[in-house]
């Protein structure tokens, strides 16, 4: 569906794993490996935490309905700043119109949201998912993605008080939703928020069977395996990477995330953790 990178650690050029790498996101957006689609070309964007703002600060967010790879502003842009934490998504839409407003990631204050995967019978089930949503978060809601609706339901769960649980009861109430509407399995997919400061990737899907998920193994690690591999150094030792897909062939360098799990990345630490959503 779609393919997607989110990175936390010392500030670093977006360039260096959206464009630069081997099988960056760029590489991806034309040609995934894992992907359910090969080529992800309707849209790219890219949100970030400026380097050195004000803890609580907004992100910034870079969208267009452009192919990433005919894109020259997204490597103009991604070679100019730098984050501590940033997230990079390029799309195949899955059935909501090609629009600015569709591609991820989404912002609501100091929140990134992204997505890969669908929930399933959006359709059947949009008028209920829409009107669980907190009537004051509704005007926030721009365009007319699943992921969108999905994002503005997770904050009416408490998403900015602890987003593991309030993603599991988004998740929950969607496949309850879903019960009722007569869709089976309608939850499909990974999932990326952060508030600037920490990470969660989610990794779940109603089948138990979701798209891939990786993050990257420890920098340290890595730099003492691969000593000359010169890529490598440019990352400091509390580098983490949560990607749809590895970003490189080098063995060892990305663990794939255990079906229903939610991984967790605060300053260097990184950790796993059982994921279930909640009735």
């Amino acid at each position: 569906m779609c393919r997607w990178i989110a990175y936390a650690g010392e500030p670093l050029h977006p360039s260096t794993l959206v464009v630069d790498t081997p099988h960056s996101l760029v590489a991806q957006s034309l040609a995934s490996e894992l992907g359910k689609e090969t080529v992800n070309g309707d849209g790219f964007g890219l949100g970030w935490y400026p380097a050195g703002a004000v803890p609580g600060s907004a992100p910034v967010l870079f969208r267009s309905v452009e192919p990433a790879w005919h894109d020259e502003n997204l490597r103009e842009i991604a070679r100019a700043v730098e984050s501590p934490l940033f997230f990079a998504h390029v799309r195949a839409a899955s059935g909501p119109p090609i629009q600015q407003s569709n591609c991820h990631p989404f912002r609501h204050d100091n929140w990134l949201f992204m997505h890969n995967g669908s929930l399933r019978g959006f359709t059947a089930m949009r008028r209920e998912i829409m009107l669980a949503i907190e009537p004051s978060l509704f005007p926030s809601v721009r365009g007319t993605t699943d992921s969108e609706a999905l994002f503005h339901l997770a904050l009416s769960r408490g998403l900015a008080h602890d987003p593991v649980a309030a993603m599991a009861a988004a998740l929950g109430e969607v496949e309850a939703i879903g019960a009722r509407c007569g869709v089976a399995h309608p939850v499909q997919g990974t999932f990326a928020v952060s508030d600037g400061s920490t990470l969660w990737a989610f990794r779940y899907s109603s089948e138990h069977h979701s798209r891939t998920l990786f993050h990257s193994a420890d920098i340290e690690v890595l730099q003492s395996l691969y000593p000359d591999v010169s890529r490598l150094r440019v990352f400091g030792r509390g580098a983490r990477v949560v990607v749809s897909e590895p970003l490189s062939d080098l063995p060892g360098a990305f663990v794939e995330v255990p079906e229903s799990s939610v991984v967790i990345v605060d300053g260097t630490e990184c950790r796993q953790e059982v994921f279930v959503p909640t009735a």
